[in-house]
């Protein structure tokens, strides 16, 4: 038989899952959002569902927006999972895809992008048809060359107010848009030089410096 406190600590367990510490979007069943938390096994869950501390605000044709930790997320399918746990605003813990590539979903001024961490990248790079998407104003900018395999091409370059990835924002960053097409916006050293980097097997952290 259990005692009193032992049953009172396994209710106040019952009543207060763990907060997720990752969550990611693998699908979409209808309007049910198909997310994996802590790597465990996918659950479908509804808007105003809730499971392991993450609750479905609302879902769309390929993302839905949750709240975990306090924090509204917006999910994208595919995309690597987002860490919800950790140092508030200072944080960035990206998981590397089966190709071993950091990718993913943040916004630009507000407006959702997909990003590629790209080490070799001196500014943060976009396709000029996704900076025509979002809004961005390059023929304004800077006109630039970009060496490319086919010769040089012209570019604009350019700073945007905000760059967002996960719960952290970088404010003024160089832009390069680009008239080639990309499958993502490079997230390049104009950004990744707010931070701190490590690395460890399939783990990569960034965390803003000052």
């Amino acid at each position: 038989m259990h005692s009193p406190s032992f049953v009172l600590l396994a209710a106040l367990f019952a009543a207060f899952p763990a907060a997720a510490q990752n969550v990611s979007l693998q699908g979409m069943m209808g309007s049910k959002a198909l997310l994996v938390i802590n790597g465990g096994r996918p659950r479908a869950l509804a808007p105003g569902e809730s499971a392991q501390g993450v609750k479905v605000i609302s879902t769309g044709a390929d993302q839905a927006v949750v709240l975990a930790d306090g924090k509204q997320l917006t999910l994208r399918v595919g995309a690597t999972p987002v860490n919800v746990s950790g140092t508030g605003n200072s944080r960035i813990v990206l998981t590397a895809d089966a190709r071993g590539h950091f990718v993913t979903g943040g916004s630009i001024n507000g407006k959702t992008v997909e990003f590629m961490v790209d080490t070799g990248a001196t500014a943060l790079a976009i396709g000029h048809a996704e900076a025509d998407r979002i809004g961005l104003d390059y023929q304004s900018g800077r006109p630039v060359g970009l060496r490319t395999a086919n010769g040089i091409v012209r570019g604009w370059q350019i700073h945007v107010d905000k760059v967002r990835v996960g719960n952290v924002t970088v404010h003024n960053v160089e832009t390069v848009v680009t008239p080639i097409p990309m499958p993502f916006v490079l997230l390049g050293n104009s950004f990744l030089n707010h931070f701190s980097m490590r690395r460890e097997g399939s783990q990569m952290t960034l965390e803003k410096r000052g």
